[in-house]
């Protein structure tokens, strides 16, 4: 029977994380200063690190020894959390959409109405379309 592993359970202490990223503690502690990797914090104030801060740390190394400075390095990783999380709020709202979809259908349609907001139409239906001539003069 396996267990699910959240990645973001603050797990490890400073040491072990360390140890798993294969860098120094003070390492660590130096880039939880420049916010590269921010562990969580225990009620005094110890830091906790999550799976996916080690990967995240493991990451650094690897692109500090392609030679990208710590600035790009912080730019790289601030880059891939928003994608990240921009990649959950799209998967979030296609689900939202897919849901509404089955539970309503029919109600999908739209149209622009008559003071610019949209309207919705029954499926098939087709708006009224304006048949006036409008002269403009300078």
């Amino acid at each position: 029977m396996s267990i699910p592993v959240n990645e973001d359970a603050p797990l490890f202490a400073i040491a072990v994380a360390a140890e798993l990223a294969e860098m120094h503690p003070q390492t660590l502690r130096q880039y939880d200063r420049l916010g590269l990797v921010v562990p969580k914090r225990t009620a005094g104030k110890s830091r906790r690190y999550s799976l996916r801060d080690v990967m995240q740390l493991r990451e650094i190394a690897r692109l500090g020894a392609e030679g990208i400075t710590l600035e790009g390095i912080r730019r790289i990783l601030e880059l891939e959390n928003l994608n990240q999380q921009l990649a959950t709020r799209i998967r979030e709202l296609e689900s939202a959409l897919a849901d509404e979809l089955l539970t309503r259908p029919g109600r999908r349609v739209f149209a622009a109405g008559t003071e610019g907001g949209a309207v919705s139409l029954r499926s098939g239906a087709r708006t009224q379309r304006r048949t006036e001539v409008v002269v403009w003069r300078p």
